[in-house]
């Protein structure tokens, strides 16, 4: 096999994994000899909270990878190389340290990403050195899936159809490192050390372990073997935060800890054998990759701009006002209980059900009147699996701002998506216990009750729990006054 490179680096970022990867698989396929690294990248880091529950995914997740390289390699002195400090520095004197004539990375399509590996790919040619990166973060990027007038989508159905009809089980197929893991070079002594712990890169210990979110590739694997056994009812329960439904893999795909391919190789035989909650499944899977080429093809996306102009054009709630409503939103105060419920879910565990995104970022956009981009930036900071394409995309989905969006007339009403979707109230006793001894029928609109049940459930409204901050049928009428600006004849 052709081995033009005596030394070769493979350098992780949202690919925290050893099977299937991209990378690794070419790195192992052109040299000789393999070091990998992980670089815990303080222009990231410094701007993130000391408790980052994500920070701490990613060293517990490294620290398997690190035990996996060395058991691939058979040798105790090969493992993960870990460095701290900034990533355009550390990539290149490490490659000219280890006399690495190329490194591997898979591709990252963020905008500070790119700009990143520019200057990266610049620095390493200084020194003679080539950077190879590879598709692996999704199934299809880019420009591989375009209109028959050779232009991107912006609109997803023609997207999904046109996604199935290319994909191949070639486009799936696993990248095999198996057979090549000998070339995993042992680390220099100077280079030979454990995963850094938290506190030694500036971080403390979170909730994580208490939450039990499973980190590395085993617990992105025995995820996806729980909800293989209930993927086929998958679109009955999708929508209901209190039923066991989704995959739970978000975290997983966000830092690479499980492949795209594997998962696209379980779904799609099962959607072509007939399983509606598969062919969903499948969907959402496709929605990824959807939001990952808007990002590349329509890059004002990514810079604060929505997708449609015109909508840049909306006058949001502004002023100390809004900032009251805005604080109310982030600390779960807004006296609708499944926003509550949801604001507190993500608060206490960087996790929100898929159906409550929506209806909270419909809440803060549509009934509170604030911009979009404000709850994009709360849930960047505080989602475990925030990943910029997909949190850009979905925010401006409620907004109506961006491709295949919500139509702007379309307003979720928080009281009826409550009473649909989590029925018994199982989800808002969990995360707003005081009003539990509410019975079902009152939950949803405590502020309705009648003040003998009221007290009988020891619920004070407007003490013990908030008045709303806004009435929704006031909110609506504004709101569709507010979309004036790009008002448009629903049949259009």
């Amino acid at each position: 096999m052709e081995t033009p490179f005596s030394c070769g680096l493979v350098w992780l970022r949202r690919d925290l994994r050893v099977s299937d990867h991209a990378a690794l698989h070419q790195a192992l396929k052109h040299c000789q000899r393999v070091h990998v690294v992980f670089v815990f990248d303080t222009e990231i880091l410094d701007a993130l909270p000391r408790t980052d529950r994500r920070v701490e995914f990613i060293r517990e997740s490294l620290v398997e990878v690190d035990v996996q390289l060395r058991e691939l390699a058979g040798h105790p002195q090969a493992g993960l190389i870990v460095r701290h400090g900034v990533a355009q520095d550390k990539i290149v004197k490490l490659a000219q340290h280890l006399q690495a004539q190329a490194v591997f990375a898979n591709h990252d399509d963020e905008p500070l990403a790119l700009a990143r590996d520019i200057q990266v790919r610049g620095h390493l040619a200084d020194h003679g050195i080539v950077l190879h990166t590879f598709k692996d973060h999704v199934v299809f990027e880019r420009n591989e899936v375009l209109t028959q007038m050779a232009k991107p989508f912006s609109v997803f159905t023609p997207y999904k159809n046109a996604w199935l009809k290319k994909v191949t089980p070639e486009d799936l197929q696993a990248f095999d490192v198996a057979p090549l893991t000998k070339r995993l070079a042992p680390r220099p002594d100077d280079l030979a050390h454990p995963v850094p712990s938290l506190q030694a890169i500036g971080f403390e210990p979170t909730n994580l372990k208490a939450l039990k979110i499973p980190t590395g590739e085993s617990g992105a694997q025995a995820l996806l073997q729980d909800f293989l056994t209930r993927i086929d009812q998958y679109e009955d329960t999708r929508n209901f935060p209190a039923v066991k439904g989704p995959s739970y893999l978000s975290v997983h795909l966000r830092f690479g800890t499980v492949s795209i391919r594997q998962l696209a190789r379980e779904a799609h035989p099962r959607m072509l054998a007939g399983s509606t909650g598969a062919s969903v499944w499948l969907s959402e899977l496709i929605w990824r990759d959807f939001y990952v080429q808007v990002l590349h093809n329509f890059a004002h996306v990514g810079h604060g701009q929505s997708f449609k102009p015109d909508y840049n054009a909306i006058h949001w709630e502004h002023g100390p006002h809004a900032h009251k409503l805005f604080d109310a939103w982030c600390e779960a105060r807004t006296g609708y209980p499944l926003v509550d419920a949801a604001m507190r879910q993500l608060n206490q565990t960087g996790y929100m059900h898929n159906r409550l995104r929506m209806v909270v970022a419909s809440f803060l956009v549509k009934d509170l009147g604030i911009d979009w981009r404000w709850g994009e930036k709360y849930f960047a900071t505080h989602l475990n699996d925030f990943d910029l394409s997909a949190n850009n995309g979905g925010w401006q989905w409620a907004s109506s701002s961006g491709c295949d969006a919500q139509p702007y007339f379309r307003i979720f009403n928080p009281i009826s998506q409550s009473e649909k979707f989590d029925p018994e109230g199982k989800f808002i006793r969990r995360y707003v216990p005081e009003l539990a001894a509410l019975s079902t029928k009152d939950l949803h609109a405590p502020w309705l009750t009648k003040p003998l049940e009221l007290q009988a459930a020891e619920v004070v409204i407007g003490k013990t729990y908030p008045y709303p901050i806004v009435d929704h049928a006031e909110a609506r009428e504004k709101t569709l006054e507010r979309y004036a600006v790009v008002k448009k004849k629903p049949s259009e």
